[in-house]
């Protein structure tokens, strides 16, 4: 019998006579009650199973981290919480967890825990909400530039080029590392032996193939991986990631402005749209982290407020020029309170000066 997700046993309107699910056991209680989950949802289904009628050693089996089948009535949930759930007619295990050693107890564990189980860790429900909403985000961005007429270009992840010198980049070689590679009369390795014939690199970014595909194609975005090898352990520094680059011929800067604020709404609002529960959860988990900060790093706002701030207003726009002069001007900056002191034209702007201009001085995006 074909097997129903998880998530649209939940979303049932009617009780089933006979469905079948697979799926994870989370927990198993009272030798009756199993919460089970197939990946399909942050939220469990539980099956009620018959355990006078079901042998010691099937039960002894449904441990945490078991794969299982069980087909069964959905029915209306008397207890609280969920809406259907299983009776279980006929359970089948698919594969056995021992619980002597399956590391994934139901509990909240640390990151650097999961990153030692990482084969595991996306059957948390973190790397699960997590891993459901970047699905939800990657669509949305194929689906606003398909629906704005814009063509998908691949750009070369091995290059020879560093895009404007876009960032440190990881070299490629197909030559021994050992210090036998061919060396030019100089004593500098000779990259004309080399796989390519030059020297290449990791891309940092598609930006120039997508100006070129731009000048024929007229509006293109580019989605793939890109590198950087900068030594600089913080969230805003990743040594790989994906990244977004729309190039459009004939735009001005209103034009570049206006296609960014749209963008970021329209896949702010899909996300919202689709994937309430888990921005929920991951809003319930941010909220906890921020109970270890002191006062005055926390966050004014929640996860979906923050969101939600941003469907809302309408972004500002204001030259570099006249940020520098709000920023010279603001109390943070005469009291020294802030870590990077705005003195004179030609600062860069850090997180804490964009985060003023947000936060305090515009009150909007």
């Amino acid at each position: 019998m074909k097997h129903s997700k998880v998530i649209d046993l939940l979303n049932s309107t009617k009780i089933v006579h006979e469905v079948t699910a697979k799926g994870w056991v989370r927990t198993f209680r009272n030798n009756q009650f199993i919460a089970l989950n197939d990946g399909s949802t942050i939220h469990n289904i539980q099956c009620v199973v018959d355990f006078e009628n079901t042998p010691d050693e099937t039960l002894k089996r449904i441990t945490t981290g078991a794969a299982i089948s069980v087909t069964g009535e959905l029915v209306e949930s008397k207890g609280a919480g969920q809406k259907f759930e299983i009776q279980v007619s006929k359970l089948e295990i698919l594969g056995d967890s021992d619980a002597e050693k399956f590391p994934m107890q139901p509990k909240k564990h640390s990151l650097e825990f999961l990153r030692e189980n990482a084969h595991l860790r996306v059957r948390t429900n973190a790397f699960g909400a997590i891993m459901r909403v970047r699905s939800t985000l990657a669509f949305a961005v194929h689906q606003y530039f398909q629906e704005k007429g814009f063509f998908y270009v691949n750009t070369p992840i091995i290059t020879g080029s560093d895009a404007e010198g876009a960032g440190e980049m990881f070299q490629v070689t197909a030559l021994p590392i050992d210090g036998s590679a061919p060396r030019n009369e100089d004593g500098s390795i000779n990259y004309k032996e080399d796989f390519f014939g030059k020297q290449t690199n990791l891309t940092v970014s598609g930006q120039l193939e997508g100006e070129t595909f731009a000048m024929a194609l007229g509006q293109i975005y580019t989605f793939g991986p890109t590198f950087r090898a900068e030594n600089s352990n913080t969230s805003r520094h990743l040594a790989e990631f994906w990244m977004i680059e729309p190039e459009v011929a004939f735009n001005d800067l209103a034009d570049n402005m206006d296609l960014a604020e749209d963008f970021i709404k329209y896949v702010i609002k899909y996300t919202v749209d689709k994937c309430g529960d888990d921005l929920k959860f991951l809003e319930s988990r941010l909220l906890e982290e921020e109970k270890s900060k002191p006062q005055a790093d926390r966050s004014e706002m929640s996860l979906l407020e923050k969101l939600n701030f941003v469907l809302d207003n309408n972004f500002k726009r204001v030259s570099y020029t006249e940020a520098i002069d709000i920023l010279k001007d603001s109390t943070p900056n005469k009291k020294k309170k802030f870590q990077y002191i705005i003195n004179e034209w030609g600062a860069d702007l850090q997180s804490e000066h964009e985060r003023f201009l947000v936060e305090k001085h515009f009150k909007c995006p």
